[in-house]
């Protein structure tokens, strides 16, 4: 397993249906040591909330350009 420690990582989630796999995908980034920051666009909150990618990142997530 490599070593993701010390890595920043932005991750863009969009409003496709593989929405729903960003807490995963987060989990297991941490889980190897990266920090994960989530940036996420308006449709992709139908299929997945900020705060459940806000629980598993650590981070508040941005979700607007303001």
């Amino acid at each position: 397993m490599m070593s993701l420690a010390g890595k920043k990582i932005v991750l863009g989630v969009s409003g496709g249906i593989a929405a729903y796999k960003a807490p995963e995908l987060v989990r297991r980034l941490r889980e190897r040591g990266a920090d994960v920051r989530v940036a996420m666009t308006e449709a992709a909150k139908a299929f997945i909330t900020p705060l459940s990618l806000q629980a598993v990142s650590g981070y508040p997530v941005s979700d607007s350009l303001a």
